[in-house]
């Protein structure tokens, strides 16, 4: 089965997504691992009992409803990275009490993209986080599919309003 090439589009109203139609008007269907990638780290994941929640006074550990039910209708794939858990956060140092917060995000991105190499959609991938700015992490993921065919995907604002630059 396809999937569909989702595109970012920007007007007046903001920021939104839609499907990218070819010029004889059917749909696109060119970037299926892209969109993988798009839904596994820009959906919210369910945060464990202990992690630290970005809004102290909520309880609300976020995820998506479908993975309540992910053992039986995904076997065992649950969707999204705690990305979401940093929005709040500030960018630390590795010596920090709470750690690196460039380490916490890639290893969050590690996190939800390790089904795709277990589902063998992908043979492996790279994630690389910078400090963009003093309020911006960056976030290089390359995903190789065999040794020669690479997807290079930048993503910027993690904790904010996640957008993506590029494909």
């Amino acid at each position: 089965m396809s999937d569909v090439r989702i595109i970012n589009v920007t007007n007046l109203d903001g920021i939104w997504a839609d499907w990218l139609l070819k010029p004889d008007a059917t749909l696109d269907e060119t970037e299926e691992l892209v969109n993988i990638v798009k839904v596994a780290l820009l959906t919210y994941a369910l945060a464990d009992v202990e992690d630290i929640l970005p809004n102290p006074d909520s309880t609300d550990r976020c995820g998506w409803w479908g993975d309540l039910d992910a053992e039986t209708i995904w076997d065992g794939w649950p969707i999204g990275a705690k990305l979401w858990l940093l929005k709040r956060s500030k960018i630390t140092p590795a010596e920090a009490r709470e750690g690196s917060t460039l380490a916490r995000a890639e290893q969050y991105c590690r996190t939800a993209l390790q089904p795709l190499i277990e589902k063998r959609i992908c043979s492996n991938f790279d994630v690389t986080a910078t400090r963009g700015s003093i309020e911006r992490i960056n976030v290089l993921v390359t995903i190789y599919r065999g040794a020669a065919r690479k997807i290079e995907l930048r993503f910027q604002n993690l904790w904010d309003e996640i957008t993506i630059k590029g494909d």
